[in-house]
This record gives structure tokens, sequence and C-alpha cells, in this order.
């Protein structure tokens, strides 16, 4: 459910990330390809389409795959939760992660 300003939150992008990855034996994506997929696996709104004030060459939903690395230390991060690992480029899944994983429904 979108946030305030109608924006996917960083816990619903986590999620579809642990979906994503959960269904590779690597475990493993960079963020270009995250990027990519998650658009295919969840909805996002036409506020997360908007540019980034802050990364003017992505979507504001883009800008919160990557503060997934960049909020790692704060509580309900998914790095911090132990269910995703920051890796050079992108992240990985973990045990928990893949445990906590939901299969994908949209592609």
């Amino acid at each position: 459910m979108p946030d305030t300003s109608n924006r996917t939150t960083e816990s619903e992008l986590a999620e579809a990330v642990l979906s994503i990855l959960a269904m590779r034996k690597s475990g493993q994506g960079s963020f270009e390809d995250l990027f990519r997929i998650i658009p295919k696996v969840i909805s996002l709104t036409p506020e997360d389409d908007e540019t980034s004030p802050s990364r003017p060459t992505e979507h504001s939903w883009q800008q919160r795959v990557r503060n997934i690395t960049s909020h790692k230390g704060a509580e309900g991060n998914y790095i911090s939760g132990g269910f995703l690992k920051e890796i050079g480029g992108g992240l990985e899944i973990t045990g928990a992660g893949r445990a906590r994983a939901k299969p994908v429904t949209k592609v």
C-alpha cells in the first residue's frame, strides 16, 4: 500500500527484491537488473515515476531501492533485519530472506 504521498514504500520495494532474488540460484541482483524487473512484479504509482530530487537520473522508486543499502542501519531495514546483504552494485538474499520471500504474482 503506497504511503501518504502515494509512493511505494521502501519496505514494499524490499519485499519485491526478496521475491525476485529468491527465484535465482545465485540469490543476487544488480541494481540495474532489479530496476528492469521490479516494474514487472509490482504496480508502481505515477508518483513513483517522478524524478528523484537527489538523483535526477533516476525515478523516485529507484532511489528507494538504493535506500535499502543506504539505510542499512535503520530499524526495519531488510539488511539490518538479516533478509538481504549488500554486494558490489546490488543486493543478495539471505537464508532468512528466502524464508520470508513471497512468490512473484505478476510478470
